[in-house]
């Protein structure tokens, strides 16, 4: 955590370069090295996405090649949704952290906390599904609740829950980009929390009001994720520069 605070001071950025590769094999591992090197000075963190990995013979050896190939003084969370029970959960943990290298991760909480548990490492980012960017017909997050509120909601507060109960790690939220009303109400119910935020660009999220339902009173605890935006630019810095800038317009410092 102490990492990722360091970088998104020194480089003032609040910007996730999300790793989504596509293309031949051959096509992808010169393209992750370009976009890692081209993209670095501006990015709090990186975002490789363990589906566009493991779809591919050598995958692991690629994910593991690329994530050592990130300078160091840069997190990298391994997009995995993971969400099992706890046994199983601890073997996808020791994947994660001990064999690709990550230093955070993203889970799917719905069969309960001790899906998140094992994940929740001393110093690791665990970044817990809570209100997702994209627009199922049959949306479980959207269901409401007896006593008030949404299922989405629920899985916020149980995050929240162990955040606060295990202080040796930090238990964020995912949050998508493309419901900013629903962000606002998961931000003033969890104050200190970071949010990993996808859904600008391609799927249609608004930065500025997303930034205004997300970030915290000291202008951070936000990270926003752009994967294909820059993946796919005939110029990654540029992309992820402007990006970057973008966002640092609307951080306000709020009293």
């Amino acid at each position: 955590m102490q990492q990722l605070i360091t970088r998104v001071h020194s480089a003032n950025t609040l910007l996730c370069v999300g790793l989504d590769p596509i293309g031949t094999d051959a096509e992808v591992a010169v393209r992750l090295r370009q976009v890692v090197a081209e993209t670095h000075a501006y990015a709090a963190a990186f975002k490789p996405n363990l589906a566009f990995f493991l779809s591919r013979a050598d995958g692991v050896a690629l994910l593991k090649s690329t994530i050592q190939g990130i300078p160091a003084d840069i997190p990298v969370i391994l997009d995995g949704k993971f969400g099992d029970i706890a046994n199983t959960a601890d073997h996808y943990a020791r994947f994660a952290y001990d064999v690709v290298g990550a230093h955070g991760v993203t889970v799917n909480p719905y069969m309960g906390d001790d899906a998140i548990r094992p994940f929740a490492r001393p110093g690791k980012l665990v970044f817990s599904l809570a209100k997702t960017s994209n627009k199922p017909a049959h949306n479980l997050q959207d269901q409401a609740l007896a006593h008030g509120g949404h299922l989405s909601d629920l899985a916020a507060h149980v995050a929240r829950q162990l955040d606060e109960e295990l202080p040796e790690a930090i238990i964020g939220l995912v949050l998508g980009a493309t419901e900013p009303t629903a962000m606002a109400r998961v931000r003033a119910a969890c104050p200190r929390q970071w949010f990993l935020v996808p859904g600008i660009g391609a799927q249609g999220g608004d930065l500025a009001a997303t930034l205004k339902a997300g970030l915290r009173k000291d202008g951070s605890g936000v990270l926003i994720n752009a994967s294909r935006s820059i993946w796919q630019a005939a110029d990654a810095g540029k992309a992820a520069q402007e990006l970057r800038d973008q966002i640092n317009e609307f951080r306000v410092v709020k009293s």
